[in-house]
């Protein structure tokens, strides 16, 4: 007879401060900053021995940078774990870092494994440029170079053309869907920086945040506690002629890492700590690949039905905010959501979307605020993934 699931629990979770592209992070090598909050996780519960990590799995977008050769193995080496704590990375575009729990959290579910760190970084200042090796040697003419910071690059030609736009022509399809104005996003964005400087002043952010050694940053770079809906006004349409979608209304590009101790029972015991949360259920969905940030609408439902919850049932609900329009898309699409349980402390487009790490803050955050309201709760984390999917995860506590 096969052993009956195991119940996943979340002992802690970390996550360094966001820094902005080019900002205070940029002259940290992405494997560094994961190494870093693994090392800090795991040095949080004193009582666990290190040797009985299971394995290290971590989320990453890019690939192509000095995070090549399995950054999730790197971190643990040079975080200091013994040798024979191997790691996984795992790539599924911005849902990366909550792939990494969900995955982590099902082998601890089904017996693999007793602990596991999962999580997730994100380096877009030092993700580099790309060169595709010529199809002869020697060529004569120039050569195309690509970036490798954000977006689709050497694009498949057998690609429809209408799946592979923009990232920023996918928010204005949404927006052009759901007739979501300027002005709601521009209102949107202001919420979020001032929901997340009014977190960070308040001290909310404390339990999780583990500033980098070294670098000067101890608060996320690209809060901005002073902007205002005249200086969101002034800012000029991004991605289309007449557009809604600006800069202002848009994550930024980042850099950063968090990750989460996974345990069962058995490992519980062995941190000699209280969980902050208990891992529940998750679901994956796929959309057309130009309203990717609608994504997570079914992804969602799909999660609370495992659950046996509902919207009414949440306490707490991080939703990447990619776009304002996006976020606003899945808000539409969710009429039975109390809107004011999402993103209590901010969003991506005050905190950022360093994209690899993004999924693992999310399900962090939703862990540590489902301890700080104490008692019971159900908590949810969602993200929109480019190139059509939805990612999310249901916490109970």
């Amino acid at each position: 007879m096969n052993d009956p699931m195991r119940d996943v629990y979340v002992v802690d979770a970390v996550r360094t401060p966001v820094g902005k592209y080019g900002g205070a992070l940029s002259s940290v090598r992405p494997d560094d900053l994961a190494a870093h909050v693994v090392r800090a996780l795991v040095g949080r519960s004193p009582d666990l021995d290190p040797a009985r990590v299971d394995d290290v799995v971590m989320g990453n977008a890019n690939g192509a940078g000095e995070e090549n050769r399995d950054v999730a193995r790197m971190a643990a080496l040079l975080a200091g774990l013994p040798v024979t704590v191997p790691g996984v990375t795992v790539n599924r575009l911005c849902g990366s870092g909550l792939e990494a729990v969900i995955q982590a959290a099902r082998a601890v579910a089904v017996g693999d494994a007793s602990v596991v760190v999962a999580g997730g970084v994100e380096s877009m200042s030092r993700a580099p440029w790309v060169l595709p090796k010529p199809e002869r040697a020697f060529p004569a003419g120039h050569q195309q170079m690509f970036s490798t910071t954000l977006g689709w690059r050497m694009t498949n030609p057998l690609m429809p053309t209408e799946w592979t736009v923009a990232l920023g022509e996918g928010a204005e399809l949404v927006a052009d869907r759901h007739g979501i104005t300027r002005e709601a996003q521009d209102a949107f964005a202001l919420a979020s920086h001032e929901k997340a400087a009014r977190a960070w002043k308040d001290g909310a952010y404390d339990a999780e945040v583990v500033p980098y050694e070294g670098v000067d940053l101890t608060r996320d770079e690209t809060v901005r506690d002073n902007t205002s809906m005249e200086a969101l006004g002034r800012l000029k349409p991004a991605f289309r002629d007449g557009g809604t979608v600006t800069a202002g209304n848009s994550s930024p590009l980042n850099d950063g890492a968090a990750a989460l101790l996974l345990c069962d029972e058995e490992g519980l015991r062995a941190t000699g700590r209280e969980p902050l949360a208990r891992i529940g259920a998750c679901a994956v969905t796929g959309i057309e690949p130009q309203f990717f940030g609608l994504g997570p609408a079914e992804a969602v439902r799909k999660a609370l039905a495992k659950a046996g919850r509902g919207f009414g049932d949440l306490r707490t609900f991080e939703l990447n905010e990619a776009f304002a329009a996006q976020a606003l898309g899945c808000l539409a699409e969710w009429p039975d959501l109390d809107p004011a349980v999402v993103n209590p402390r901010g969003g991506a487009i005050a905190i950022g979307h360093p994209l690899g790490a993004s999924g693992a803050r999310l399900a962090g955050a939703v862990a540590h605020q489902l301890a700080a309201a104490g008692g019971s709760g159900t908590g949810l984390a969602a993200l929109c993934i480019g190139v059509g999917q939805g990612l999310a995860l249901v916490l109970e506590r």
